[in-house]
């Protein structure tokens, strides 16, 4: 097979993930709310993808030249793939949205849209609009627009065609921004009997947003949706005379002027307003044009309201408890006995803020240091170590500024905590701290004793609610002074030290895995035990993935869960024969890294921080660790077991069908994440 098919490029393997989020909307078995949310996640999930990806294209194509020289095609062709791939999701979208409606109102909830009120819907509306809309509603007139960089990138605008019935004015046009930043996109009406009524704030707008243009002399108002996305990607100055933090911060500014790589409008828009609009805002023929429905930015889903019986969205699962975390029983103690491992959000993440608590006002402990990479916009886990440091601990963050689209959020983290007496360890330009980290130095017998925490996933009590992970809790001496060996590494990067436990990414965090690797082609040759099970994110990197055909090729059996990006093509005969891969997108996003490598029967067990991206291996610090606690490798391989038997929401990847459910054969239905719910039930 030649090199080129070996490999899926890493973009439409990309839309091979959303299209799975999709299925999710489309699937029939979930609550129909739940339905509604996939379709925001999805819609959300493909707004990110142009903004940065597309944009990266686009910039790629520009200067005529790739950013990878094995690339199988070249960008203007991955391009009009990409645009391809993303019309024909756009159908199955909208068809999806139209039979979700129709499953509404045989529940009783109804949409209505500006043109279906009866008089008594009518004045709850106005009244609605004057009260609760009016005050956030700033025209803009179109002939008065100089330039698009005062429009908000991803927001929704009506671009309203005024007239006069009469006949004594010119036609005129205005752009009104939905403003969904301080108002829900969904509206409740009053119910009639069993009957839900919900209703679009685009159409709250349309129906009553003629009272701010009739002064003018307008009595006639047609409104249609438009939303543009711009390049997201941060073009970082070179001016010496600043600091990094406001070379970011004047990047951030510039990324909300980026250029325009999609323009999406109403099918119904009149042709001279469509022209006057792509006129001013700058958009041109190399850019993403797209007509589609009366409605866009269906991202607002994901907050879609509560309305219905509990039957229409999944129901409530209780944060379960772990049997070696009593309540009001010191977490310290307990990480001494032994290693404990979390689950989140089967276990709750209240765990680490109240560790975080009693490391705050233990006066034995001295020091906490603490990696972040997406804080919660409320974060208790920076306002425990903000107690902390009122209360004379020693305080050390990492808090990573070049997060995208957190940026804004951790610069103003960075400076409340640099307020309250926290020390701030400065950005790395050029490479970001991805590891998630957490150490607590305690003076016992006289010396130091130090706890850690390595997680997979940021330390970010919102997110931890979604996304899963694992954290592990130790005080294991030598990988918790390797732990604080990355701190140290953190603010003297070139000056690496030697780990014998963790695995460290940009130095060795690749080269480690190649060596795993090479063990198992090895032991396979020699006729002994050889397999991998891996699970992760994405897979990118190509000499790991070159490796990783090696490895299939040596007889090594690899079982793969990866969720996202993926670009092995398995069961080639003669490179890969020997793989399986399968992707699990359910109620929560799994998130979380883990590899069990068989080690010629004695298995070695690494969670990590880290995808197998060229990023994570060369461009960030990132971190692997060994789990060494037999129990703990079990649960491990017991959860593992569980996911690769899903035979409910695991799909195949990168064989045709792409995506399709994955049989097992079985009887039995395995839908993992109800199962690991069980599962850590019965440890309680």
């Amino acid at each position: 097979m030649a090199k080129k098919n070996q490999l899926i490029n890493r973009e439409i393997s990309w839309l091979h993930f959303n299209e799975r989020v999709l299925q999710e909307a489309m699937d029939e078995n979930n609550p129909i709310i739940e339905r509604l949310k996939f379709l925001g996640i999805f819609s959300n999930n493909r707004d990110e993808f142009f903004r940065v990806r597309v944009a990266t294209l686009k910039r790629i194509i520009q200067v005529n030249k790739t950013t990878e020289k094995n690339e199988p095609q070249n960008p203007e062709k991955i391009l009009k793939e990409i645009l391809n791939i993303v019309a024909e999701q756009e159908i199955r979208f909208n068809q999806t949205f139209a039979r979700i409606q129709t499953k509404l109102r045989q529940e009783n909830i109804i949409f209505l849209d500006e043109g279906q009120l009866d008089e008594k819907q009518g004045d709850f509306v106005r009244q609605y609009f004057q009260n609760e809309v009016r005050p956030f509603l700033f025209p803009i007139m179109l002939k008065s627009l100089h330039s698009p960089d005062y429009l908000r990138d991803n927001a929704i605008y009506l671009a309203v065609e005024l007239k006069d019935s009469g006949g004594t004015k010119d036609n005129d046009y205005a752009l009104v921004m939905v403003p969904t930043k301080h108002i829900s996109r969904f509206v409740l009406l009053p119910s009639k009997g069993e009957k839900k009524y919900v209703m679009f704030l685009d159409d709250v707008m349309r129906f009553a947003m003629g009272e701010i243009f009739r002064p003018f002399g307008f009595d006639t108002l047609q409104a249609y949706t438009i939303k543009f996305t711009r390049d997201a990607e941060l073009d970082i100055d070179n001016d010496i005379s600043k600091s990094f933090l406001e070379l970011m911060s004047d990047s951030i500014k510039k990324r909300k002027k980026g250029a325009p790589v999609r323009f999406v409008y109403d099918n119904n828009i009149p042709d001279a307003l469509l022209k006057r609009l792509i006129r001013k805002l700058n958009i041109t023929q190399t850019d993403n044009l797209r007509g589609g429905g009366k409605y866009h930015n269906f991202k607002d889903f994901m907050s879609f309201p509560k309305v219905g019986p509990p039957g229409l969205q999944n129901p409530k699962t209780h944060a379960l408890l772990h049997k070696l975390l009593k309540v009001n029983n010191s977490i310290l103690a307990a990480i001494r006995k032994q290693d404990i491992l979390l689950h989140f959000p089967y276990q709750s993440f209240q765990y680490i803020v109240d560790l975080l608590r009693e490391a705050s006002i233990d006066p034995k402990v001295r020091a906490i240091k603490m990696t972040f990479y997406r804080a919660a916009r409320d974060s208790n886990v920076i306002n425990s170590l903000i107690n902390a440091a009122r209360n004379g601990k020693n305080v050390t963050v990492f808090l990573e500024i070049q997060a995208r689209f957190d940026e804004e959020a951790n610069i103003y983290w960075t400076g409340k905590l640099k307020e309250e007496g926290v020390k701030i360890i400065k950005t790395l330009p050029g490479h970001k701290v991805h590891s998630k980290l957490l150490l607590i130095r305690r003076k016992e017998q006289g010396g130091n004793i130090y706890y850690a925490n390595i997680s997979t996933g940021n330390y970010n009590e919102s997110t931890a609610k979604v996304y899963a992970d694992d954290s592990l809790l130790t005080a294991n001496q030598e990988i918790a002074k390797e732990v604080n060996m990355l701190f140290h590494l953190f603010e003297s990067p070139y000056n690496p030290p030697r780990f014998k436990h963790l695995l460290v990414a940009p130095y060795h965090l690749r080269n480690n895995f190649m060596k795993l690797l090479n063990t198992e082609i090895r032991n396979a040759r020699a006729g002994k035990e050889a397999w991998v099970i891996i699970k992760l994110n994405n897979i990118v990197d190509e000499r790991i993935t070159r490796k990783l055909y090696a490895a299939s090729n040596a007889g090594v059996k690899i079982s793969i869960i990866c969720r996202g990006i993926c670009v092995l093509v398995p069961g080639i005969k003669g490179l890969s024969e020997n793989i399986s891969i399968i992707s699990i997108v359910d109620k929560y996003l799994e998130h979380s890294r883990l590899f069990v490598f068989a080690n010629g029967g004695l298995p070695r067990y690494y969670m990590s921080s880290a995808d197998w991206m060229i990023r994570n291996f060369d461009h960030r610090f990132e971190a692997a660790w060994p789990i060494y606690d037999k129990q703990l490798q079990q649960e491990i391989m017991d959860i593992l077991q569980i996911q690769l038997s899903d035979n409910v929401k695991a799909r195949l990847v990168n064989v045709e069908p792409n995506n399709s459910y994955r049989k097992t054969g079985s009887s039995h239905r395995v839908r993992s994440q109800r199962e690991i719910y069980e599962y850590l039930k019965k440890l309680q």
